[in-house]
């Protein structure tokens, strides 16, 4: 893990097109700002782990769990 320090206005780049900045700072909370081309996805970790948890339930599925839902 890259740990760094960085002020407010300040930024990072990942790779060659992705830009983090520090917006704000104001007392234990930081507001980012992500500039990324739109095939790029950002999520908060919160979002990215319930997508992933409802792609892996879907995947599980079997006919039976469904039949009987459409008519």
């Amino acid at each position: 893990m890259l740990v760094l320090t960085r002020r407010q206005d300040e930024e990072v780049i990942i790779g060659d097109h992705v830009v983090v900045k520090v917006v704000e700072v104001k007392g234990s909370m930081v507001r980012l700002g992500f500039e990324a081309p739109p095939e790029v996805t950002i999520y908060r970790r919160e979002i990215h782990d319930e997508i992933k948890m409802a792609n892996q339930m879907a995947a599980n599925i079997s006919p039976d769990d469904v039949r009987g839902l459409w008519k």
